[in-house]
């Protein structure tokens, strides 16, 4: 026995054959909902509304649906109905119960797994139906087939509570299921409440991917009824997904591109319009699945649009024959594009179905979308023209900005004099632990300096405000001060160079005041690192400091409160008699009170910036940073009766 087994604390508890667990039927899931759902969540709990919706939506590719209605109602309780064929009623001869319980209290079993009842599927590994169930308080299921009813109930995690059973007559027409449940507050401890934003959104999405089929939405907690009821259907398909989200922006050009065929089995459809925009939003999905990594089919999209560009450029003397072809980034500049495909058999490369892998996919898009837009060009020569006119001037754009980014690379992370002047970096070099302040000004960052640890805290201050990235080439955005001693400090290059494996902080806190200007300040930054950092602020490394509103004293007693309801406390705690000061600015604060409140992990409070739809967040930042008033000032009204303190 070696002396480091005496420092290893003994597991006292048997282990023998009595003591391994299986876990039958759906308690697996109950015991690590994580592992089926991703998380339990508001993002968890809106999983099992899609893995039932999902099931109507494959209905509905398969030919038999084209309809899907989705209700929520005051106790959200959701409904989600479709007028598909209706689920098997038999007898399953494997299980020996109905074939509806079977697909609601059995993993992996359902119509997904060969037997030709379904083209393609979209759903968690087959695994939807009865994980909800699993997850759900209660869920009852009713089928509806020529003439009848059938219903069952499941409780308590999935049990039969009553097996399926004849529960009325219906109009013989009439097929389909529905689905009702309540998901468990048990497991879904955090909330089990729907958010009505993130609902509306992915229903009006799939109605977009699937053309021609109807998505309903109902929500039974909105008093208006102008929001508790959508109806979703685009004939359009992906062309009307392009024109929605080029909606804030001037395009280019009027006509959208759009290319659809099927190949060996496989469905491809894509859509793209240029707008005068800088930022390239390319969305690719699989089977209805947003696959944010993108993958082979975005592959094939990429070479498809460089190789018939470029050709088109060449044959019509936009470039001349010596002259260097355009770049991927130089036809993506302000290019808005969805890719979708239906595969039959589609290989995700990781658990969370993020990026498409099937090799045969990349070819089959690009053999369908490079000869329908070469054909499009070809027959649209004005929208060619301003096509290709975007393009070769994003290529001398590309030129500029190459030589600006030079001077924002640093050539090693311990070259110390490549760093930026004002930066007050910290002495550890383990970014695991290091942190960075950006803070709004030289008199906060005085405080800041003279506050923080200076073993893992750096502070880099800010002279006024960052330039707005929306509206601006790359080449100003590596032209500017500011930004540029944020990318050198980082250390982690941008763009598409973006690793953040040399990320010499894995903190970036920013730091403004509590105003209108301290908002707008963070509201730029956030826009630069979405729209240059993307990878840094998906994988959790930004943060936003809170600072105190005020601070309240009573003698030699101090207490800082950061909200009005934690000042209405604390007055209630200390009663009469009190001085206090609402903050303006961190510059207010001297370096103890700074450290005291806003930079000790012992006592501060940091919100961690999450991109969960980058979709929706493009959206958002295009309105709220770019060219178009009318869309931002609709915005501000429809969210003003949520400002609580306005400060003017």
């Amino acid at each position: 026995m070696s002396e480091s087994d005496d420092l290893i604390e003994k597991v006292t508890h048997s282990y023998t054959d009595d003591d391994i667990q299986v876990l039958s039927g759906l308690e697996a899931v109950r015991k690590r909902p994580g592992m089926y759902i991703g998380s339990t969540s508001e993002r968890g709990l809106h999983h099992l509304v899609w893995e039932i919706v999902d099931n109507g939506i494959d209905e509905a590719l398969a030919g038999y649906a084209d309809t899907i209605t989705v209700t929520v109602d005051k106790d959200n309780i959701v409904t989600v109905e479709d007028n598909g064929r209706g689920m098997p009623v038999g007898i399953n001869e494997k299980t020996g119960i109905s074939t509806i319980e079977t697909i609601f209290t059995v993993l992996h079993a359902g119509g997904k797994f060969g037997g030709g009842a379904y083209k393609v599927s979209g759903g968690l590994h087959g695994v939807g139906a009865s994980v909800v169930n699993a997850l759900s308080k209660w869920m009852e299921v009713s089928v509806y087939h020529e003439g009848t009813v059938y219903t069952v109930r499941f409780e308590n995690g999935g049990h039969a509570a009553q097996p399926l059973h004849v529960s009325g007559t219906c109009d013989p027409h009439l097929n389909g299921s529905t689905v009702r449940f309540m998901a468990d507050p048990e497991i879904f401890t955090e909330t089990t409440v729907y958010n009505h934003d993130t609902l509306r959104d992915r229903l009006r999405q799939l109605a977009f991917l699937n053309k021609g089929i109807r998505m309903v939405f109902n929500d039974l907690r909105m008093e208006d009824p102008a929001k508790a009821h959508h109806t979703f259907m685009f004939e359009g398909g992906l062309r009307e997904y392009v024109e929605f989200l080029n909606k804030n922006k001037t395009p280019v050009h009027a006509d959208v591109v759009y290319c659809e065929g099927k190949e060996s089995g496989i469905e491809c459809e894509v859509s793209m319009q240029y707008n005068d925009g800088y930022v390239p939003n390319v969305y690719t999905f699989c089977n209805n699945i947003n696959t944010i990594e993108g993958g082979t089919h975005e592959e094939g999209f990429r070479m498809a649009l460089n190789r018939i560009l470029n050709k088109y450029a060449k044959d019509n003397n936009y470039l001349k024959k010596d002259e260097e072809n355009l770049t991927s980034e130089d036809v993506k500049e302000g290019l808005t594009a969805v890719i979708s495909v239906k595969h039959p058999n589609p290989q995700y490369e990781g658990q969370t179905k993020t990026k498409l892998g099937n090799s045969e996919v990349r070819k089959i898009v690009s053999d369908i979308f490079g000869a329908q837009l070469e054909r499009f060009l070809m027959e649209h020569p004005d929208e060619a023209k301003l096509i290709m006119e975007k393009a070769t001037v994003a290529s001398k754009a590309r030129l500029a900005a190459k030589k600006a980014r030079e001077l924002t690379r640093r050539k090693s992370a311990l070259e110390v004099s490549s760093l930026p002047g004002k930066l007050a970096d910290c002495s550890s070099k383990d970014a695991s632990i290091c942190e960075i302040y950006i803070v709004e000004g030289d008199s906060a960052g005085g405080s800041a300096k003279q506050g923080r640890d200076s073993h893992y805290q750096a502070i880099l201050p800010l002279r006024g405000k960052i330039l707005n990235v929306e509206k601006a080439r790359q080449h100003r955005a590596y032209e500017n001060n500011e930004i540029r001693s944020m990318i050198t400090a980082f250390g982690c290059g941008v763009m598409d160079e973006v690793d953040t494996a040399k990320l010499r902080y894995h903190k970036i806190i920013i730091m403004t005041d509590a105003d209108v200007d301290g908002a707008h300040i963070r509201t730029l930054l956030l826009t630069f690192f979405y729209r240059y950092l993307r990878p840094v602020l998906e994988q959790g490394y930004v943060y936003i400091a809170q600072p105190p509103l005020y601070k309240v004293q009573k003698g030699n007693t101090v207490r800082y409160a950061y909200t009005d309801p934690q000042l209405d406390v604390v007055k209630q705690e200390l009663g009469d008699k009190l001085s206090i000061q609402r903050y303006k600015g961190l510059g207010e604060m001297n370096p103890e009170q700074l450290w005291e409140t806003t930079m000790d992990p012992e006592h501060r409070t940091l919100i961690k910036v999450t991109v969960d739809d980058a979709i929706a967040a493009d959206s958002t930042f295009d309105m709220l940073m770019g060219d178009e008033v009318e869309p931002r000032r609709d915005f501000i009204v429809e969210n003003a009766h949520f400002v609580k303190n306005l400060d003017i």
